[in-house]
């Protein structure tokens, strides 16, 4: 007890922007995916900034994947982590140090040699994953080690990476732990955000909200990580390809039951709900294009994924999570409204680029606006993720 009273006063005595992981590792890895993408569509269409600049296919993948999406994981785990465990979060010199490592990973990739630049970068999930293990283990949060479980596959396929041999597996994997991740985590967050929202208006639907992790919830997911494995591991299969789409309709049919259409009225709601909405898109459309190759390219299913699911999911769980941790009112105001309208149509216009052949116009406008919502974000939410809570919060928490 001793030592997390310790724990609590260093984070108190922390400047604002190192009492939560949320703060750091949102606000840079929003900024990285507002970079990232101008970035790639210009060199993918001829253009060119010099060799610090240069990504290519493979740093696009590579930086996307373990920098954006790796940023955005380790700011939503290690603050819910401790609502989990009871525990104090990882602050101040913890936080610095672990922040300090991600910036140095990016920093890596870019300028340096590629030995360092692999162990630089790997080195940030595997510390984030042996944070995650040691505080749930040391709060005997057994319903959660599922989580630090597919933290240390991010970590693994992430080493993978580096070897060129798995090198297309390893984005498959990732990709894959990310939906697990979305559909676990999401599996909680969106009916029981849904339901509170619900009864706060005293709406007749709170009543027939399903509970958690229902038998129909653990047969999709079950069915989810079959397809996702056999993706990973054999992607071209006919069997993969049904697998998905049985998936990608599993994860419909789970969405539908939780009473989406009822909270229209709310987008800090809502875009949860529209954001879950890409995993059953995303691996109907993997699923065709392994089945109807002809057809649907694979890049089509892949970046209703990437900048689909991945994309406007942590959006929604970043302003939530932004203005309820930092004491405001947790409604959405124009600025985050139209954070989701830009992310939801920049995903559409990406997908259907990749389905025209990467239609320069339709690819041009999407990376606009996907990367837009990730600048909005920046621009509206850094006051409130480097400053205090206000009086009344910091009060009571």
């Amino acid at each position: 007890m001793d030592r997390v009273a310790d724990r609590g006063a260093r984070r108190r005595a922390a400047p604002p922007f190192l009492q939560n992981a949320f703060r750091p590792f949102f606000l840079a890895g929003a900024f990285w995916a507002a970079a990232l993408v101008p970035l790639w569509v210009w060199e993918y269409a001829g253009g060119g900034l010099g060799s610090l600049a240069s990504l290519g296919l493979t740093g696009h993948a590579h930086e996307m994947l373990y920098g954006y999406l790796a940023a955005i994981i380790c700011g939503f785990s290690l603050t819910a982590i401790p609502n989990w465990t009871g525990r104090a979060p990882v602050a101040g010199t913890g936080l610095a140090a672990l922040f300090a490592l991600w910036i140095a990973g990016r920093a890596a990739s870019i300028g340096f040699d590629a030995m360092a630049a692999t162990i630089i970068d790997i080195a940030f999930l595997f510390a984030l994953a042996a944070v995650a293990w040691r505080e749930i283990l040391a709060g005997q949060n057994w319903r959660n080690l599922p989580v630090a479980g597919l933290l240390t596959l991010f970590a693994l396929s992430h080493l993978l990476f580096h070897l060129p041999a798995w090198y297309p597996g390893a984005i498959r994997g990732t990709l894959s732990v990310a939906a697990l991740l979305i559909a676990v985590i999401g599996g909680r967050i969106v009916p029981s955000f849904t339901r509170n929202w619900l009864a706060s208006i005293d709406s007749p639907h709170t009543a027939t909200m399903p509970g958690p992790m229902k038998t129909y919830d653990k047969v999709s997911i079950a069915i989810l990580v079959l397809a996702l494995l056999c993706w990973t591991l054999i992607p071209v299969e006919p069997l993969t390809g049904i697998l998905l789409l049985l998936a990608g309709l599993g994860q419909i049919v789970r969405l539908a039951r939780w009473k989406g259409l009822a909270t229209l009225s709310e987008p800090l709601v809502w875009s949860l709900h529209a954001g879950y909405m890409w995993l059953g898109i995303a691996a109907a459309l993997i699923g065709a294009g392994i089945l109807w190759p002809a057809s649907m390219p694979a890049s089509a299913g892949l970046h209703a994924m990437a900048a689909g699911l991945i994309g406007t999911m942590t959006l929604a769980v970043m302003t939530r999570a932004s203005l309820g941790h930092t004491g405001r009112p947790r409604s959405a105001n124009p600025v985050t409204t139209l954070i989701y309208a830009l992310a939801h149509l920049g995903a559409t216009l990406r997908v259907c680029a990749a389905i025209r052949d990467n239609d320069p116009a339709l690819l041009v406008a999407g990376a606009t606006l996907w990367s837009g919502a990730f600048l909005l974000f920046c621009v509206g939410y850094a006051p409130m993720l480097f400053g205090a809570k206000p009086p009344a919060a910091a009060a009571t928490r």
